[in-house]
């Protein structure tokens, strides 16, 4: 048998050494040669370099498919165990927690992460994990229950505390556990693709027309001894790593929380909520909140109208007017004109020369509500700049805007996470309605309306089909954001249907938008409010 790699040079290096014959050149005649030193039978020479270059390749290419299967097990295998291990649900003090891991980032090490239903989502800088694995609490909404009251009365025998900390502990090492099973599942099924891949290639080694085809039996015993060592060296370092960063997890945790003192310390401040104002109002079943198309701008005046109905422009159609003779009793109008979440509905907002009170604080004050109408969003995303630059533009899908977009709708979702909260704690725990945004036009709109306007009032350019179905989009995106955060709160959602501008008025009744001709363009009509009250009214729940 030909020696192989070492061996072979093992082999060449053990010769025996030539006996002097009588041919050989004595002593004196070979001083002019140049002197060879035979080496020891006990010590090999070393290789060449190209001989050391065969060797390392050869077993490069050996341990090849192992390292990619380990790399794939860990960098890939990881990350999807924990994407697809589902949270874990437990109720603490009465409260909804869900337990699970935050989704892994190409860093070192990072915060977990705190999330307030509602899509407000905090990192807790004061921790930080070092590995892949970064837990995630998921809490509320806050619910008022027997439960809750008794983790706060304090002669409460109970340690909720350490109870708190057991069933926290005892959720996340389920979580654990069931991840590793996804993990050692993703583990054996890469192992035995690479397998697969391996017989594979030993079958087209040796199919070729020298070789008689090799049956099922012979292409496993030739393959078996580099599958069984992929297996156990990927299982291995798989969960050797697994187990590493569930330790790193902990001490991370743990390492942080020493040094904090108190929930500030832990995911940072929070504003409080708006403050009671004004006197106690009594009277009213109902009441509406808002921007400028709940107040209805662009409507006849209200009839002895104060300075805030006038800095407000609220109208006498109003959707608190219109909803209120729709169910034949008083509904109560604090919308304003211009108002978001954060200068209008939970703070003061300056409008019409005038600083009107933050409208929750407002509500705060009225007793006996039964229902509370929210219209929320657009003043919050600009959304006139936007109609505006889609209107002067071919094409508004740049980076640019829609990166602005983004941003401004992510600091929607935390404010209005904000709100819901503050609804959720009114007195009385009246019901909420949220009430959806509508679109303006509809892909092929050709009417006077879709066209741009100049400084004089002339049409110039036609908005396009490309324009529309981004705006469309848009909405429908903040849309979402209304209804995953009302239902999370078990909060109502009224979703009116306007007919968006340019379209056949099939009742006869009048559009339900003002056009750009119309003193406030793309705010509902008398019409369209009354379509908007509609749609309220049909899941205001009876009363009690």
């Amino acid at each position: 048998m030909r020696p192989r790699g070492w061996a072979r040079l093992l082999h060449s290096s053990r010769r025996p050494a030539l006996e002097p014959t009588a041919d050989d050149p004595s002593p004196d005649e070979a001083t002019t040669s140049v002197p060879v030193q035979a080496s020891s039978a006990d010590e090999p020479e070393a290789p060449h370099g190209r001989e050391w270059r065969r060797v390392w390749w050869r077993r490069l290419r050996r341990i090849a498919p192992t390292l990619a299967l380990v790399m794939v097990c860990v960098f890939a295998g990881i990350p999807i165990a924990i994407t697809l291990t589902p949270p874990q649900e437990l109720t603490v003090a009465g409260q909804h927690i869900s337990v699970d891991a935050r989704t892994p980032s190409f860093t070192l090490w990072g915060p977990p992460q705190l999330v307030q239903i509602g899509n407000t989502e905090l990192d807790i800088a004061p921790l930080q994990v070092l590995g892949p694995l970064r837990p995630r609490l998921t809490l509320g909404p806050v619910q008022r229950n027997a439960d809750a009251a008794a983790a706060l009365d304090p002669n409460n025998p109970t340690d909720v505390r350490a109870e708190a900390v057991t069933d926290l502990g005892t959720a996340m090492a389920r979580w654990y556990l069931m991840a590793t099973l996804i993990l050692l599942a993703f583990t054996l099924a890469s192992i035995a693709f690479a397998g697969y891949i391996r017989m594979l290639v030993t079958l087209r080694r040796y199919s070729g027309t020298r070789h008689r085809p090799l049956t099922v039996a012979e292409i496993w015993h030739r393959s078996r001894r580099q599958i069984r060592a992929m297996t156990i060296i990927a299982v291995g370092v798989t969960l050797v790593t697994w187990l590493t960063s569930g330790v790193l997890a902990f001490a991370g945790a743990v390492n942080g929380l020493r040094d904090v003192t108190s929930l500030t310390d832990l995911v940072g401040t929070y504003h409080l909520t708006p403050s009671p104002v004004g006197p106690v109002v009594r009277g009213f079943t109902g009441a509406v909140i808002g921007d400028s198309r709940a107040s209805r701008v662009g409507g006849p005046p209200v009839a002895e109208a104060t300075d805030d109905d006038i800095a407000c422009a609220r109208s006498s159609d109003s959707l608190a007017a219109e909803l209120g003779a729709l169910r034949g009793e008083q509904v109560l109008n604090l919308a304003c004109s211009g108002a978001s979440i954060t200068t209008g509905l939970r703070g003061p907002q300056n409008q019409g020369g005038r600083q009107i009170p933050p409208q929750l604080g407002l509500l705060k004050q009225v007793e006996g509500l039964e229902y509370v109408v929210v219209m929320v969003g657009p003043n919050d995303l600009n959304w006139t700049d936007l109609l505006r630059y889609c209107y002067g533009v071919q094409n508004c899908q740049d980076l640019l805007t829609q990166g602005e977009f983004e941003y401004r709708l992510a600091a929607f979702d935390q404010a209005y996470g904000e709100l819901l909260q503050d609804l959720n704690d009114l007195p009385g725990r009246p019901q909420i309605i949220v009430v959806t945004s509508y679109d303006v036009f509809t892909p092929g709109a050709t009417c006077e309306q879709a066209q741009g306007a100049n400084d004089n009032g002339q049409p110039v350019r036609r908005i396009s089909d490309g324009n529309i179905a981004l705006l469309e989009s848009r909405n429908t995106e903040l849309n979402e954001v209304l209804r995953i955060g009302a239902e999370k709160y078990q909060f109502t959602v009224a979703n009116p249907r306007l007919s968006p501008l340019c379209t056949v008025d099939g009742d006869g009744l009048g559009p339900d938008l003002q056009g750009l001709t119309d003193s406030q363009p793309f705010h509902p009509t008398g019409i369209g409010t009354l379509r908007i009250a509609a749609a309220v009214n049909a899941v205001v729940k009876p009363a009690e």
